[in-house]
């Protein structure tokens, strides 16, 4: 969700809990904003510790990661995704590699923190300039 949105909704509880019921629905919108605000962390706090247990870079099919790749999706969702952290290759701009036990990789490219492009490499793949 954009967080402009997300601001805008919290602040929209709030007024409308104020205007409705007084200071107990502002109590309550602000109750609402932080439970929503935990939830979110501790779903970051879970995809984060997936993502720690198993092995830097690897994911179990490149071809399959290739293919639900989109531009823009978020580092958190491209980590829940792969189920496991990148190989950091560098920092401007920043990029990430995923192998699989084949030998595939996928290389993906972030900037501020969402997708901007990814390159799939097959092992034994000819370059058809080549040919």
């Amino acid at each position: 969700m954009n967080p402009w949105i997300g601001w805008a909704l919290a602040l929209a509880a709030l007024v409308i809990g104020w205007r409705s019921y007084g200071w107990q629905g502002l109590l309550l919108a602000f109750s609402m904003i932080v439970f929503w605000l935990i939830l979110q962390f501790n779903k970051a706090v879970r995809v984060m510790r997936q993502a720690g247990s198993a092995p830097i870079g690897y994911i179990d099919s490149a071809v399959m990661l290739n293919a639900r790749l989109h531009r823009g999706m978020r580092m958190m969702q491209l980590v829940l995704l792969t189920r496991s952290l990148g190989e950091k290759l560098g920092d401007a701009p920043e990029r990430y590699r995923w192998s699989d036990p084949g030998g595939s990789q996928v290389t993906v490219e972030v900037r501020g923190g969402k997708v901007q492009a990814w390159e799939l490499s097959r092992p034994g793949a000819q370059d058809p300039a080549s040919m």
